[in-house]
């Protein structure tokens, strides 16, 4: 699926490099600003850690509180089995589980790895529209696409010492973080 937040014309056209690159060259770019600011944003969701499925009722584990309650539609993806992955109704909760109906054979409880994801009410908020988004996207994507094409984001010295950090530290996000900070998620403020 291609990049929304900043698309691969807009990033051609920042950088002005035209039709140099090849398409999937610049489209992976966009696609990555686009997954660092995402793993950021502010969406009604929670880690999916394990899986089970007794008699028809199957029940997830979350890796944080949920916040979801019966009666309330979610969306369960990125599951490790296609047997729990789709949208559902909440049939029972806990702090850390819920539970639904699904017509399949039993399964026991098993983790899912890499995380899965479930995701309920108000996570379709349009970022691609909200301006603050698309430009921290626009500034993350361009950043790569430096790095990618000089790595050590400066000249070297005489000795052939590169005096710069790389550029795809952990200040990556803190140089957008002002401009992402009405959508941020709140686990993503901490630390």
């Amino acid at each position: 699926m291609a990049a929304t937040y900043v698309t691969m014309s807009e990033l051609r056209t920042n950088l002005g490099i035209g039709t140099l690159y090849a398409d999937a060259t610049v489209e992976e770019v966009c696609q990555s600003a686009q997954d660092i600011i995402d793993a950021y944003l502010w969406y009604n969701s929670a880690l999916v850690y394990s899986t089970a499925l007794t008699s028809n009722v199957a029940t997830i584990t979350t890796t944080q509180p949920h916040g979801f309650v019966t009666g309330q539609s979610v969306t369960i993806t990125k599951s490790d089995t296609a047997t729990f992955n789709g949208t559902y109704t909440i049939t029972g909760y806990t702090t850390f589980t819920f539970t639904y109906s699904r017509t399949a054979s039993d399964q026991t409880t098993h983790l899912v790895v890499p995380f899965g994801l479930v995701r309920g009410p108000n996570h379709s908020t349009a970022y691609a529209s909200v301006a603050a988004v698309r430009e921290a996207s626009m500034m993350i994507a361009v950043d790569i696409w430096q790095a990618r094409q000089a790595p050590s984001g400066q000249g070297a010295s005489i000795d052939g010492f590169v005096p710069s950090p790389f550029k795809m530290g952990n200040t990556l996000i803190a140089r957008v973080r002002g401009l992402l900070a009405p959508y941020m998620a709140p686990t993503a403020m901490v630390g």
